[in-house]
């Protein structure tokens, strides 16, 4: 079972296992021309496997949890950034209505699977139940027990049925997500990343790590198994969830149907409206061109 990193002691520099993740010193984070590099490679391949996907119809889930703060959004825009949105979609539910909540907890999960030739990437998923809503209150006691006892049994039929799941966690120290919070206390464009419940989450740490634990133990099946994700350097932890996303899936080159730019049809007397019939927005970009050449740069 996998353990969440938080409370154990930092490994030497000496002691970096190959192929594992590395000690969180700032010495050991990827350089940015690196990853940058890298992270542009590995798009392209997720350019491929999306169009492997929509040829052979198939239906990838990928699902991210872990701590508040872990890296989870940012990774997702990563894989997301070069990705056709009517293939590959964000499933970040809201708080269930007062309908969903009568309803069977997976069936607002299930509305949002993918069909044939798609990919769901769910910010967050079913394993509310097993975390926040557990550690919080915000279920009972029973149906915590009915989750745990339901969730391998779900995502078994999933993949029976042909679906693809890979789920990951992301897991960060107490001390690394406590600067991310402070980060985006205090910058204005990230203070909307911060809620109540994310604050919340500081001071019930070891609660976290204990349902995180009991949900591995229920739900690291062999037919979906968790992929834990050391987020400590969100560069390193991009890299290493998508590298081996693409890694588990069996996906070929589709090469697409050749297109040719077909030629203009010849001019046939069409005459543009006048500028001044239309609104135009402000050249904003022109302005700030004048400023700066105005300051002698």
């Amino acid at each position: 079972m996998a353990k969440d990193h938080g409370k154990q002691k930092k490994p030497e520099a000496s002691s970096t296992v190959p192929g594992q993740p590395g000690p969180d010193t700032p010495g050991d984070r990827v350089p940015r021309k690196l990853y940058a590099r890298e992270l542009l490679r590995l798009q392209a391949e997720l350019v491929k496997l999306q169009e492997w996907v929509r040829a052979e119809h198939a239906r990838l889930v990928v699902v991210f949890e872990g701590r508040d703060g872990a890296g989870k959004g940012g990774t997702i825009q990563r894989v997301t950034q070069y990705l056709n949105p009517r293939v590959a979609r964000i499933a970040a539910l809201p708080a269930p209505t007062e309908r969903e909540r009568g309803s069977w907890y997976f069936q607002r999960y299930v509305a949002q699977l993918p069909s044939a030739g798609e990919i769901v990437l769910f910010d967050r998923s079913w394993y509310n139940r097993a975390g926040v809503e557990h550690v919080m209150g915000f279920c009972t006691k029973e149906e915590y027990a009915r989750f745990l006892s339901q969730c391998p049994i779900f995502e078994r039929m999933l993949v029976e049925d042909g679906t693809l799941l890979r789920k990951y966690w992301f897991s960060v120290s107490e001390d690394e997500q406590e600067r991310r919070f402070r980060d985006r206390l205090d910058d204005p464009l990230k203070r909307w990343k911060l809620s109540p419940m994310d604050l919340e989450s500081m001071s019930r740490w070891e609660d976290y790590s204990k349902a995180k634990d009991e949900m591995f133990v229920h739900t690291d099946i062999p037919e979906a198994p968790w992929y834990v994700v050391e987020s400590a350097d969100k560069r390193r932890a991009r890299l290493n969830m998508i590298a081996h996303l693409l890694s588990t899936i069996g996906y070929r080159d589709v090469q697409p149907a050749p297109l040719t730019l077909p030629p203009r049809p010849k001019p046939t007397g069409y005459v543009r409206a006048p500028w001044e019939s239309q609104t135009f927005v402000p050249d904003h970009a022109a302005e700030l061109m004048a400023g700066r050449s105005g300051a002698g740069r």
